[in-house]
């Protein structure tokens, strides 16, 4: 969940990044598959609301619940640790159970639509160099990102 307050001895670690946003902003967090005891305490103790994969895998309908969380000017970040490793297995942290291809481009769909997205970042590809799919998935990730930015 990258919930941590620190990690390895700073708070600017890729394990802390929800942590220091949460400072400042209001997230929304979606796909998260496991967390440690000191996130689970933190996310109780602000009271949270986290989409987890278990809970929305194969389902619709936390598409719309997710977006309307978010204010109307927001900043994607697409951690791709968030895809199933089936799918790109070539990040930090490949746990099972993440989200599909499909589902992903409907939900980025629907909020291309529906909020006005200021910046985007996508994080955590690490592919050796013989893994091409990885790395063509996540450019067509962002290509498709750009074609729902620029649809008219």
């Amino acid at each position: 969940a990258d919930l941590r307050n620190s990690y390895e001895k700073t708070k600017y670690s890729h394990a802390c990044v929800a942590r220091r946003l949460i400072e400042k902003n209001k997230i929304v967090q979606v796909g998260i598959r496991s967390l440690c005891q000191k996130e689970a305490d933190f996310i109780k103790k602000k009271n949270l609301r986290l989409f987890y994969a278990r809970d929305i895998v194969g389902r619709e309908e936390w598409m719309e619940e997710a977006i309307s969380r978010l204010s109307d000017k927001i900043y994607l970040s697409i951690d791709l640790d968030f895809f199933d490793p089936s799918l790109i297995p070539a990040v930090g942290t490949p746990e099972p159970g993440g989200l599909g291809w499909y589902e992903t481009l409907k939900f980025l769909r629907l909020l291309t639509k529906e909020k006005k997205i200021l910046g985007i970042d996508v994080v955590e590809l690490s592919p050796a160099p013989q893994d091409i799919p990885s790395s063509f998935t996540a450019a067509k990730l962002i290509y498709k990102l750009i074609a729902y930015l620029t649809a008219i």
